[in-house]
């Protein structure tokens, strides 16, 4: 059909990391809770911030390969419905795509593109393997 829908249950403070849809935009409309969302626009835009604090009814829109993050802002669950305009919108998790790339990504390539240590980058290669 096109479409898919999920619905996404957030713990107290538990988020849905950043990620990306390689196609699909994704809308979400807040049921439960206090979640703060948003995306990153591209480098060609200066990398900028969309960012919002949702209520229950509160919409947000995270176009189509965005990175774009979820959070739980308050001591209760949250509950959200998001549509993708896909039934495959596919998702790339950030820190676990380059983290806990298998095999692993040569540390001094991350810690270079990261600016950290190559011994952070090392850990956090070891937090993020599957």
């Amino acid at each position: 059909m096109g479409i898919s829908l999920v619905r996404i249950d957030y713990a107290p403070y538990g988020q849905n990391p950043p990620h990306t849809h390689p196609r699909a935009t994704e809308i979400l409309v807040l049921i439960e809770g206090t979640l703060y969302v948003g995306f990153v626009s591209s480098n060609q835009d200066n990398n900028r911030l969309f960012a919002k604090i949702l209520h229950p009814g509160d919409v947000f829109v995270f176009p189509i390969g965005m990175i774009h993050f979820q959070v739980n802002m308050g001591k209760t669950p949250a509950v959200a419905f998001a549509g993708l305009s896909s039934q495959n919108a596919g998702v790339i998790t950030i820190a676990d795509t380059v983290f806990g790339a298998n095999p692993p990504i040569n540390p001094e390539v991350l810690a270079q593109a990261f600016q950290l240590d190559v011994n952070v980058v090392k850990d956090l290669e070891d937090k993020f393997k599957n």
